[in-house]
């Protein structure tokens, strides 16, 4: 199957398109506002490259048309902190991004859209502290509100025109190269940083917890519910954990601690930062992803910590 990954030379999209060209899934297609080349390092003479903004209705209509895939991996957006400093641009960007991509789809008869959505649709204050895939959301942040809207809008897509649509609510993603500012990059950033011999200076407290996943298997998340029977998907819009039970950022800090010993972390809580995380909870509950197509994280901290590690010093030209 031909894929469009928006968003694809950026921290997830860049991972989803790996695992596609590792499957031989037929041509896939970059669509990116600015296509990093540390990103698509190794693999940019595999890939067909559209430059274009997921905001700008033209350009999503001329990479879907040109393009004509069976799937769109739709992964281009702003992430928590540009957002919220830039509403306007959030709204453009994420909100009517997706439905320029749910609207080519339409047009152009795609037969199945895969949807990044967040945790941070959830927001704060909600009493129960086990987030699942019907629990209220009532996000804090612009962000948030931008993926409510997203997942929404896709239902009806769903609903009205027949689109395949399916979504996957992540958590904090942890990878190499993280460098737009978000509310809880603290998880990629301890550890990358120190891996680098560099000290780092943690925002948030130790007894704070952030659901977490490895990049790598937030790629296979994407591609393994694109791949799942429509008939097992019941839920549609899925959250989706890693490692469980959900770690604390002492958690963070002590795996880093085992693997890099030389490491130089201290904490300088940012009460600001720490109001509008989404981690006031101790659990995610992935139940319904696991039972309908059989979503299976395998990583845990000391392994994520290894990987990374491993993959700065294999490639370190990608992250600086």
């Amino acid at each position: 199957m031909s894929a469009l990954v928006t968003g694809g030379a950026g921290f997830i999209g860049a991972q989803v398109v790996r695992i596609l060209l590792e499957k031989g899934n037929g041509q896939t297609t970059v669509f990116s506002r600015n296509p990093s080349a540390s990103r698509l390092d190794g693999i940019a003479d595999e890939v067909n490259v559209v430059r274009g903004d997921v905001g700008d209705f033209s350009h999503v209509l001329n990479a879907v048309s040109t393009t004509k895939p069976d799937v769109i991996y739709h992964f281009g957006a702003m992430l928590s902190v540009p957002s919220d400093a830039d509403p306007s641009a959030a709204i453009q960007t994420n909100a009517m991004g997706t439905f320029h991509v749910l609207e080519a789809a339409r047009i152009f008869g795609v037969k199945q859209v895969i949807f990044a959505s967040s945790i941070a649709v959830y927001g704060t204050g909600i009493e129960n502290d086990v987030r699942d895939d019907f629990t209220l959301q009532r996000p804090s942040l612009i962000y948030g509100a931008t993926k409510v809207f997203g997942e929404h809008l896709g239902l009806f897509y769903k609903r009205k025109y027949g689109i395949d649509f399916r979504g996957l609510r992540y958590p904090s993603i942890i990878g190499p190269g993280v460098s737009t500012p978000g509310v809880v990059q603290y998880t990629s950033q301890v550890m990358e940083q120190s891996a680098k011999g560099r000290p780092y200076t943690m925002k948030v407290p130790p007894e704070l917890q952030t659901p977490v996943m490895y990049i790598t298997e937030a790629g296979q998340a994407a591609v393994q519910l694109a791949e799942a029977s429509i008939d097992n998907i019941k839920t549609v819009v899925y959250n989706v954990d890693g490692i469980q039970p959900t770690p604390t950022a002492q958690d963070l800090v002590d795996a880093v601690e085992r693997h890099v010993p030389s490491a130089q972390i201290e904490y300088d809580v940012d009460s600001d930062r720490l109001a509008s995380t989404s981690g006031d909870f101790q659990r995610l509950d992935d139940g319904r992803a696991r039972a309908e197509w059989g979503w299976n994280p395998t990583y845990d901290l000391d392994t994520i910590v290894t990987e990374l590690t491993a993959e700065l010093k294999r490639n370190p030209e990608r992250y600086e």
